[in-house]
């Protein structure tokens, strides 16, 4: 039976849906159109702040929301090009003249003309006045940055935000095919790391590859987590998207350690032996609970002239640092979610978190403390990776969400909809869909807040890089919002204001001298490839999922591979290289029960053979392996294949380099499989051995992929 909640949507809730970008359908991944029930809609309609129960109150809402742009004098926000910055459109009340204040980003104001003459393009009468658009033409030569407006019409008055932006990312017009790394750091641990992979390994790896021609590595990302126990394992579900993990700190270059007197500092160098008790996983818990108990030592133990800094530090980072410190300081108390603390620490805006913040200041600074060390030592990273040669150095991983938990969530929950989840719907590789368990940012409300939480988080990851990588680079353009309590296949895509969000990319990309990469695979609708060309976001082209034009069954020869991109044989979600042509995916999604309803196991395996025939005949044609070839050989061709693309970047997996059969996550497993926690390792008697990377480093697979790398693209 069918409830009237299930029903496909009609009437004034479609039409209210539309106006907020809610669908009431998409397209399955096997060419179905798959309707939206009216409670999804409903429920979607509810995140955005528009309760509706029934179609008259839809039609109210619908009256309210297209009214409401006519209410103020200034849109709340405008994003133009520095190029040809467009107009601003006005609504202003019938016979009242206007005047305009441009107040610009570093602070120098001055008078724009407003064309108030008759023939207005269109009007309203809006709570008994009649009002109309009034063009505001912008003078060219506009500074990039963020200004402000303020208009006024008599008494009324109204202040919007102008964003100024450059039309493209930046992308070094003479930047050479190059070659790099794709690497999960926590994995990549040297004999002096404390039990995962920190930022004094990364800064070693790029130092390594520039000697090499190396270009850069693509890092998974360091977003902050909460610190508490259990310590989520997910890079892509931090607590944070706007500040780094402090579990990724070599912990004797901290200054205050290198301060502390011989005897302390040796007791404190000595808990690196209680981070890591089993050396087949990472035990997050067991890092954390070493480098607190150190790095607590040596803030207390902090010099002047480190308070000093860290007190410019935390003054430069404003409220945002301070609410981080402050929710960390409240999670070692209460633990996480935040929605389990006591009431009235469950917003940041109340007395009680002013209150407890005093009452805590030690600890709130400690932690801001850890985020001005993890600035010091990412800013060490990327000026190294510069200093040895290299072009691009870091690219930070940008991931879709965050923990809904968590400090950004709790930070931002007003701009955020805690009552859906973004996922993704049923595909061909995840035929049950996916619920990333992550509140998405309020589409609504981001020209309220003149874009500040993705501004905001954009800064803070671009701060010390050469490039961004964007995990789902679609999400820009609309994101499959879940319902909090249903089934990935009952959600709906929402969209987003994706040229002002590319506008203020574009922005933070050229302060930082980044170029950006859009993680553009799965579902993408028409034109989404199209427009992130046209604004110098590179694409991604994976091996396995490339096809020739001419039959999508064969694989895809590497002249046809697309120029402005990052090739990759595999990502963090898929099989490694090897994993693959030993049908490892295959192996373990069977096993964990992971195919889904009417796929049979045998089709899977004849599916994966039909593949590997395939991608062999192609290496075969293109003479990079011969009769007999073992797997090592092939992950090599594999490499060489992807060498010879126009592609601008070529990222190698480290993991694939050693020969791991591992893949970093499972998608669709939680604790069925050991997710986010594998370090690296080789096979070796059925087994897999862990590698330092002073193994990796000198292990003979690397050594191979990095010379078919180096031959084709010298790094000139």
């Amino acid at each position: 039976m069918v409830t009237s909640g299930q029903e496909p949507v009609s009437g004034a809730l479609a039409d209210l849906a539309n106006e907020y970008g809610i669908g009431t359908g998409y397209d399955g991944y096997d060419g179905r159109r798959q309707p939206a029930s009216r409670d999804t809609v409903r429920a979607a309609l509810a995140a955005l702040g528009v309760e509706v129960d029934s179609d008259e109150q839809a039609r109210s809402a619908l009256e309210h929301a297209r009214l409401a742009p006519w209410r103020a004098l200034v849109p709340p926000t405008t994003v133009v090009t520095d190029a040809a910055p467009a107009g601003v459109d006005l609504r202003v009340p019938e016979g009242r003249s206007v005047e305009v204040a441009l107040t610009t980003e570093s602070g120098s104001t001055r008078e724009l003309p407003a064309d108030t003459r008759p023939g207005w393009a269109d009007d309203r009468t809006v709570d008994g006045v009649r009002r109309a658009d009034v063009h505001l033409p912008l003078p060219a030569g506009l500074e990039q940055g963020y200004h402000q407006l303020t208009v006024r019409a008599g008494d009324l008055e109204s202040t919007g935000h102008l964003i100024v932006a450059p039309w493209r990312c930046p992308l070094p017009p003479d930047l050479p095919r190059s070659w790099g790394w794709m690497l999960q750091l926590y994995a990549l641990q040297s004999r002096d790391s404390w039990g995962i992979g920190d930022l004094a390994d990364l800064r070693a790896l790029l130092t390594w590859s520039a000697q090499r021609a190396g270009q850069f590595a693509v890092v998974n990302p360091l977003h902050a987590q909460a610190p508490v126990t259990p310590v989520e394992p997910s890079p892509y579900y931090p607590s944070s998207r706007r500040f780094h993990d402090p579990l990724y700190l070599r912990v004797d270059e901290v200054p205050e350690v290198g301060a502390l007197d011989p005897t302390t500092r040796d007791d404190v160098l000595r808990l690196a032996g209680s981070a890591q008790p089993d050396p087949g996983r990472i035990d997050r818990d067991a890092v954390l609970a070493a480098k607190l108990a150190a790095l607590e030592r040596a803030f207390a133990a902090m010099p002047a002239h480190r308070r000093e800094m860290l007190d410019r530090y935390a003054a430069d980072q404003g409220s945002a640092l301070a609410a981080f410190a402050t929710f960390c300081a409240i999670a070692e108390v209460h633990g996480t979610p935040f929605r389990a603390w006591p009431a009235k620490l469950q917003h940041p805006a109340h007395a009680a978190v002013s209150d407890f913040r005093d009452e805590h200041a030690g600890r709130v600074a400690f932690h801001a403390w850890l985020q001005m060390l993890c600035d010091e030592q990412l800013e060490r990273c990327q000026r190294a990776a510069t200093d040895a040669g290299m072009r691009l150095g870091v690219i930070h991983d940008l991931a879709v969400g965050v923990d809904h938990g968590g400090a950004d969530a709790w930070a931002l929950q007003d701009e955020l909809g805690l009552g859906v989840t973004v996922g993704a719907p049923p595909d061909a590789f995840n035929q049950q869909g996916q619920d990333w368990s992550q509140p998405p940012l309020l589409p609504n409300r981001l020209a309220d807040t003149g874009f500040a939480p993705f501004r905001d988080m954009l800064r803070g990851v671009l701060r010390h890089a050469g490039g961004l990588r964007i995990d789902h680079v679609m999400g820009l353009f609309r994101l499959f919002w879940i319902p909090e309590g249903m089934t990935p296949e009952a959600g709906t895509y929402v969209r987003y204001p994706s040229e002002q969000m590319l506008g203020v990319l574009a922005l933070e990309a050229h302060r930082a001298g980044a170029v950006v990469v859009g993680e553009d695979l799965g579902t993408v609708e028409p034109g989404v490839r199209e427009t992130l060309a046209d604004r110098q976001v590179l694409g991604s082209a994976v091996l396995y999922f490339e096809r020739a034009a001419h039959d999508d069954r064969q694989a895809k020869p590497p002249a046809d591979y697309p120029a402005n991109a990052l090739a990759s044989v595999t990502t963090h979600d898929l099989p490694t290289a090897a994993g693959w042509w030993r049908g490892e995916d295959v192996r373990l999604r069977v096993d964990l029960g992971l195919l889904g309803p009417g796929v049979a196991a045998e089709d899977e395996w004849a599916s994966k053979e039909d593949d590997r025939q395939r991608l062999l005949a192609l290496l075969r044609a293109e003479g990079l392996v011969g009769e007999g070839a073992d797997v090592e050989d092939l992950v090599v061709a594999m490499h060489a294949l992807l060498a010879r693309t126009p592609s601008l970047l070529v990222a190698a997996s480290i993991s694939d380099a050693v020969g791991d059969l591992r893949q970093p996550n499972m998608p669709g497993t939680v604790t069925a499989y050991p997710n986010w926690r594998l370090p690296l390792a080789e096979p070796t008697d059925g087994q897999s051995r862990t590698l330092t990377l002073e193994e990796v480093l000198a292990h003979p697979l690397l050594e191979r992929v990095v010379g078919v790398l180096r031959e084709q693209r010298p790094g000139h």
